[in-house]
């Protein structure tokens, strides 16, 4: 693993001022989360999207970086940052895509088996099967949400995986560990119907974007059981909001839907891990697409550390 570049650093602030990027970079006297930067975007150049996710993570971090903790309730987010250590990035661009998600697999595992949250900034979605793997290699049965247009379950093209195949691979694995998928959010024009019965076929549920409400949302996640990952890819957002993605959305989700999404991720005692996939900074307007990624993040943060709350 690479370290963070010494140029990303929260902004100088004064001592009654502080940013998470300060929370960040204390080193925990307790680690509770880990967070880790997938810099692939092999698997989207192999899907045919646009390439640049492998950008992402540094530019997640440095919006984080400048965000502060909720004035009213700073507590939980304080808490989460000062307990996350941050593994910096994997290149995973220099390495063939099938290996590198098998060391992804390998860092998730160990964070799981030590009772870390592990979190990945992807990345383009190749970055969930190597996520994925890390219950295999923990042997740990898992559930995986993922919020998202586009149900990611294409096979595999000419025996290579990328990023529509993730949740393919999953439901194939030969370890069965993929107890249950569900994706949320899809788009019905970006949807086929080969795919729609491939998911109907392996009893997946699935939820198409008029279907989410804040009631939708939270029986999501209420009726969850055991382990289960959540990924969350910023093309299911409106291409208003994140038009630095791999695939923008057209009529796609809002910013608060969206948020409600991260939030409750972070309430729900099933959920052990998480990655933020598809922001693409090379294609971004005014870094917007990072700081709805940081965002993101921010809203899980406070909902986990809400959990015993």
């Amino acid at each position: 693993m690479h370290r963070i570049p010494s140029l990303i650093k929260p902004p100088s602030t004064a001592k009654n001022d502080p940013r998470i990027g300060h929370f960040i970079l204390e080193t925990p006297s307790v680690t509770t989360a880990r967070l880790l930067g997938f810099c692939s975007d092999n698997g989207v150049r192999e899907n045919g999207g646009r390439t640049g996710a492998s950008l992402a993570p540094d530019a997640i971090r440095s919006a984080l970086y400048k965000l502060t903790a909720d004035p009213v309730d700073p507590k939980p987010l304080e808490t989460f940052f000062r307990n996350m250590k941050d593994d910096g990035n994997v290149p995973a661009n220099e390495i063939e895509l099938d290996e590198i998600q098998k060391k992804l697999g390998g860092w998730v595992s160990e964070a799981l088996i030590e009772n870390q949250f592990p979190i990945i900034l992807g990345g383009g979605h190749e970055t969930s099967y190597g996520h994925f793997l890390g219950y295999v290699n923990a042997n740990q049965p898992v559930t995986i949400l993922n919020w998202d247009a586009h149900a990611d379950v294409r096979p595999l093209k000419d025996g290579k995986p990328h990023s529509g195949s993730p949740f393919y691979q999953a439901l194939e694995h030969e370890s069965g560990l993929c107890k249950q998928y569900i994706v949320a959010g899809l788009q019905r024009h970006s949807l086929s119907n080969a795919h729609l019965e491939y998911l109907q076929g392996k009893n997946a549920r699935y939820y198409f974007k008029g279907e989410l409400s804040a009631h939708v949302i939270q029986n999501i996640y209420e009726r969850l059981e055991g382990a289960t990952m959540v990924t969350m890819d910023m093309d299911a957002l409106d291409q208003s909001i994140a038009p630095g993605v791999s695939a923008p959305a057209t009529h796609g989700l809002d910013l608060q839907t969206w948020l409600c999404c991260a939030y409750y991720a972070g309430k729900c005692h099933h959920v052990r891990s998480l990655d933020i996939v598809e922001m693409n900074p090379t294609l971004d307007r005014d870094s917007q697409t990072a700081r709805v990624a940081a965002l993101t993040l921010w809203y899980f943060a406070k909902g986990y550390g809400e959990r015993n709350g």
